[in-house]
């Protein structure tokens, strides 16, 4: 028996409304549910309303798609504020009637209920603001406000049921919020009658790190990301971590750039590495990992190229001095505005935290050239687990952008060469180690190419010398051989 044959209806897809949010569109596949209920539920903290308004401000202005939000908590005028910090300008958006507030206030002590308790006017109410400005997203802000004081469940679960009924037949993309229950995913069961998507808000405090994670319950009628997601609440509003890949489609470049050693670009077929790819630098401590990532970033800013290093340990003070001493003078680089130095402690923040911060960083400044030495340390703050996670979305994100990135990881004496404490081997290109080496009472530095995708190489371990001139690699192997390629 032949196969049924999928009809045009079957391959349809689902008409989606995009949030805006860096990040979300990307895991829902296009955005949420268009002209269909999406229910966000959370505790207290967990960024809610800012999800909302966010919605309904970069429908406003992204997508030309008015917007109603209710409240039932915050009046207008709180809720301006409270985005203004995030760079909204919530005001401005009602000046334009391109947003209407509607603040419902229901105060619990001045309720009573007798007879029949029903929506119909707060249908009234939303439908004449829908119908002002043409909105086609709503927010409803918390829910639960409206039937705190009822007793009766099942009148509670009637007008539930009616409220988002009322939604889709409005055909409005609507965001309603909820609170989170005692072991249930909302106080009074929304969940039940929100078939179409139900997202999750979630901040926990682990080892004193706070993270928040957004999770996709369901979404029907799509494929969508299952995992969950850390987001953040930073000075440019959510953004559920953009440097994430759901799919490996970056271009490769056939492009070359010099590792500004001329030693090492012999080992790398004459030519370098190849742009948009990724380098690992690992060794021991002292083994000239930084100065190796130096020598990289000083050859990228004499082509007028622009980098961004991200360092962990040091200073930017501390590491041009350390390498004027081996003849490299990073100074006039970062006063031309072609490098960019920023120095903080992993544990200043979260994992999370520093993830969004390189890719603000990154998204401005637009740098060719981006380090991060080292990634090791990102262990203080984060399982290995979480590290690889983490080191994964900046990897995507570089290369989806095509920027070259060097990471350092620091080994330690007892570890084999190929060994990576951070787990990121398969995502490395290219991969060169750096080791202390003693011999007849002697301490000398070896560098080998441990691999090198898409391209032959030296196979051979080479002498490495920091002098006041700069880098040195020996043009012999530590055993005195002469040097030979391995190709790929």
């Amino acid at each position: 028996m032949a196969p049924a044959k999928r009809s045009k209806q079957q391959g349809k897809l689902l008409p989606k409304s995009p949030t805006g949010i860096p990040g979300m569109d990307e895991i829902t596949g296009g955005g949420l549910p268009q002209g269909r209920p999406t229910l966000v539920a959370g505790g207290a903290g967990c960024g809610k309303t800012l999800f909302a308004m966010e919605y309904l401000i970069n429908g406003a202005v992204q997508y030309e798609e008015p917007g109603v939000f209710v409240a039932f908590e915050e009046n207008a005028e709180e809720l301006a504020q409270n985005v203004a910090s995030l760079g909204l300008n919530l005001k401005e958006l009602i000046k334009q009637k391109k947003i209407i507030v509607d603040y419902v206030r229901v105060e619990r002590a001045e309720i009573e209920e007798a007879g029949e308790y029903d929506l119909e006017g707060l249908f009234i109410r939303l439908g004449h603001a829908i119908d002002s400005i043409g909105a086609k997203r709503v927010a409803l802000d918390t829910v639960e406000v409206l039937f705190g004081a009822l007793p009766n469940q099942g009148i509670l679960r009637a007008e539930l049921h009616r409220l988002f009924r009322w939604l889709k037949d409005k055909g409005v993309s609507a965001v309603v919020t909820a609170e989170r229950g005692n072991g249930t995913m909302t106080r009074f069961g929304l969940e039940e009658y929100v078939a179409d998507c139900v997202i999750t808000l979630d901040h926990r405090v682990n080892d004193q790190v706070s993270t928040r994670r957004l999770r996709i319950v369901k979404y029907r009628g799509t494929l969508h990301g299952t995992n969950e997601y850390p987001f953040l609440i930073g000075k440019d509003g959510i953004s559920v971590l953009p440097i994430t890949s759901l799919a490996l489609e970056h271009e490769a470049s056939q492009e070359r750039i010099s590792t500004g050693i001329q030693e090492l670009d012999e080992m790398l077929e004459n030519k370098g590495f190849y742009r948009g790819s990724t380098i690992l630098i690992s060794g021991t401590a002292g083994s000239g990992k930084t100065s190796l990532a130096a020598s990289f970033v000083g050859a990228a800013c004499r082509r007028g190229e622009r980098c961004l290093y991200f360092a962990f340990e040091e200073s930017m003070s501390q590491i041009t001095r350390n390498m004027r001493s081996i003849g490299m003078d990073l100074g006039p680089h970062v006063k031309k505005g072609l490098l960019q130095f920023h120095a903080t402690r992993p544990t200043m923040y979260g994992l999370e935290m520093h993830l969004v911060n390189m890719h603000d960083l990154i998204s401005h400044y637009k740098p060719d050239i981006v380090v991060m030495d080292p990634i090791t340390d990102f262990t203080s703050v984060g399982s290995q687990a979480e590290v690889k996670a983490a080191v994964t979305r900046i990897i995507d994100f570089l290369k989806a952008n095509q920027i070259t990135a060097l990471f350092t990881t620091i080994t330690s004496e007892d570890e084999s060469a190929d060994q990576s404490l951070a787990g990121i081997s398969s995502l490395i290109d290219a991969w060169i180690s750096l080791r202390n080496i003693e011999n007849n009472g002697e301490r000398h530095r070896g560098l080998f190419i441990l691999k090198s995708r898409g391209m032959s190489h030296s196979n051979q371990i080479r002498s490495f010398l920091l002098t006041n001139h700069g880098i040195k690699i020996g043009e012999m192997d530590m055993a005195g051989r002469r040097t030979t390629t391995n190709a790929f």
